[in-house]
């Protein structure tokens, strides 16, 4: 049944108070743009079904948030902020009607200097990347919806992705400059959060202000070869994966290992993957290509594809296959099939892998994407779970982590259950600041 807020009846004064701002109010478009991709959960479909918005507003510029967020604090009309809908676990669906606030014509990028860039929310990461590049430089990190995710939605919904090799997580400290927010009050305030207090209002999930620009360090650009390497045992990958992201002097954007059968739903690189063998899709500087067979040799694996950086726009991308994407693909072909986000203690990390591989065999399958954490190469997991029950999705989760193994949990719309665990006391203090009614998107966290 479709959630409703109580103020709806005040929706008509709004849409007047808000002429001059696009407004949505046809129903099928409203649904579809209160959605997101938490479809990958066999769990959240049924929670969130009929949840939609009441109308859609799409700011071009940040007077018109402005306006949107005093007339909706005027209103008492919750507020749902969202980018392009890439996320996977409702972060943009909105529990309890209203308005949603849709980022996505706010496109433009006041400046890119060297090393730096500042962008407005709804920027798409491959425009930003193709910006950038004309300076020599690109963004350090992006999920693998980089061709129609917005920063904005990366920001407060997102944790890492292709770059994370070499820059760890997105909240780690230096990898947001600064974010500029309006609040949610009758005469909203814009408030502008630089260093360390970002961290009040990234992967927020919305509740935390309405995102309106962002400052971003950048990565300098090199030319990136894509590659894949294949081997007869899956450990032997996910040891060869470890090496070359020790391999400190060796540049990478992107080290991904899939135990077999996963790639039995790569449809279009089946060419390049003998059956029953377990591929790792590398991006590679094509300066550091050079190194890269002897360590293959090293692992007894085999270079079966590679695309130097010259024919990028080519073909397929093997980004697109990676991090969540290779979910999206398996469900493509198995609709059955789920997923888990998983980090392994880095002082056990490749036993641990080792062994719960063997111990799920195919009802969980094993994809590890290696990123640095405080400094240490290791791999998270976004294993493919072939779903049967949520009793036996929540059985799996509790056994990973009696084994210690730390569990994002993409199966709750609530931030604290998902890889969060507790919100920080300073985002408490900040959403009151910022969100003294509570209407930014409600119900997503149990703090309030």
């Amino acid at each position: 049944m479709t959630a409703k807020p109580a103020q709806s009846t005040n929706l008509d004064p709004l849409i007047n108070a808000l002429a001059g701002i696009e407004i949505i109010t046809e129903p099928s478009q409203v649904a579809k743009l209160s959605q997101d991709y938490h479809s990958f959960s066999p769990v959240l479909v049924p929670k969130l079904a009929g949840k939609v918005g009441d109308i859609v507003l799409r700011p071009t510029n940040e007077q018109e948030v402005l306006k949107i967020a005093a007339t909706c604090a005027k209103y008492r009309v919750p507020v749902t902020v969202r980018g392009a809908g890439t996320g996977n676990y409702g972060q943009c669906v909105p529990l309890h009607g209203g308005v949603i606030v849709d980022m996505t014509r706010m496109q433009g990028i006041p400046w890119v200097k060297p090393g730096v860039a500042r962008v407005e929310a709804g920027v798409k990461l491959a425009a930003l990347d193709k910006k950038a590049l004309q300076f020599g430089w690109e963004m350090r990190m992006a999920p693998s919806t980089y061709r129609t995710a917005t920063i904005g939605g990366f920001i407060a919904g997102g944790s890492g992705g292709i770059g994370s090799i070499q820059y760890g997580l997105l909240g780690d400290r230096g990898n947001i400059l600064a974010l500029r927010v309006v609040t949610l009050e009758e005469k909203p305030q814009i408030i502008e959060l630089r260093g360390d207090d970002v961290q009040k209002v990234i992967h927020a999930w919305g509740i935390n202000g309405i995102i309106t620009e962002l400052e971003i360090p950048l990565g300098p650009a090199y030319p990136w070869a894509e590659v894949i390497v294949t081997f007869d045992n899956f450990i032997t990958a996910a040891k060869f994966g470890q090496s070359l992201g020790n391999a400190d002097g060796m540049i990478k954007k992107l080290i991904a290992v899939f135990a077999s059968p996963i790639p039995q739903y790569f449809t279009a690189l089946h060419q390049y993957i003998p059956q029953s063998t377990h591929p790792a899709f590398l991006l590679i500087a094509e300066p550091s290509l050079e190194l890269l067979p002897g360590l293959v040799q090293q692992h007894g694996g085999q270079i079966t594809y590679q695309k130097p950086a010259q024919d990028s726009g080519k073909g397929v991308h093997l980004a697109e296959f990676t991090w969540n994407h290779t979910t999206l693909h398996a469900r493509t072909i198995d609709t059955s099939i789920t997923y888990l986000q998983s980090m392994f203690p880095a002082d056990s990390t490749l036993q641990l892998v080792e062994r719960m591989y063997h111990h799920f065999g195919d009802e969980v399958m094993m994809h590890l994407e290696f990123i640095r954490v405080n400094g240490r190469v290791v791999p998270a997991a976004l294993q493919l779970v072939r779903y049967t029950t949520e009793e036996r999705l929540n059985e799996i989760i509790h056994y990973l982590e009696a084994q210690g193994v730390s569990i994002a949990n993409p199966h709750t719309y609530i931030i604290e259950d998902g890889g969060r665990k507790v919100i920080n006391p300073e985002q408490l203090k900040f959403k009151e600041m910022v969100d003294p009614y509570k209407l930014m998107n409600p119900g997503k966290s149990k703090a309030f």
